[in-house]
């Protein structure tokens, strides 16, 4: 296994079609300030994680989160144990950060995390791109009831420890 502090580690180019996007937003009452910080640390994502996924960082924390930052997990899909390492490609605090799937589950994922101060309060985004392995069937039958599952959980935390609401579509 390569070193987490892998500098030169590339994610993969995105593929000319995607399987799925997700995008979802939730505001906060709270400030960018405040709630950067938890997103900014790799340990908080195991809360954002349903337990059925038995998601596990396995890269030493703290993590030190930075553009070329190397995150190494483990997760299990359907009882199967997964390995999952990401890069972050974009740091920008306060305002968003990128990760990119380098190994594991799927043929590409790319997610945004944003944080956009509006009057009172925060807009917390999440845009995700990827490409469901074996294709759009795999997606239709197991891959996109999933990520809403995971999503819909995510929500639900965040709305515990945030106060969130869903932003209109």
């Amino acid at each position: 296994m390569d070193s987490p502090s892998t500098a030169n580690a590339k994610a993969r180019p995105r593929p000319a079609r995607l399987t799925g996007v997700i995008e979802r937003s939730l505001k906060t009452p709270r400030s960018r300030d405040e709630v950067f910080p938890f997103f900014a640390d790799a340990s908080n994502l195991a809360r954002l994680t349903p337990g059925w996924l038995k998601f596990q960082i396995i890269t030493p924390t703290p993590i030190d989160m930075r553009e070329g930052a190397v995150i190494d997990y483990r997760i299990s899909m359907f009882g199967i144990p997964m390995y999952w390492r990401t890069l972050i490609t974009v740091w920008e605090p306060p305002f968003r950060f990128v990760d990119e799937q380098l190994r594991g589950p799927y043929h590409y994922w790319r997610h945004e995390h944003t944080f956009e101060e509006t009057e009172g309060g925060t807009i917390l985004g999440d845009r995700v791109e990827y490409s469901a392995p074996f294709g759009a069937l795999s997606d239709k039958l197991f891959v996109a009831g999933n990520l809403r599952r995971i999503f819909n959980y995510r929500a639900t935390v965040m709305k515990e420890l945030f106060q969130t609401t869903p932003c209109a579509s």
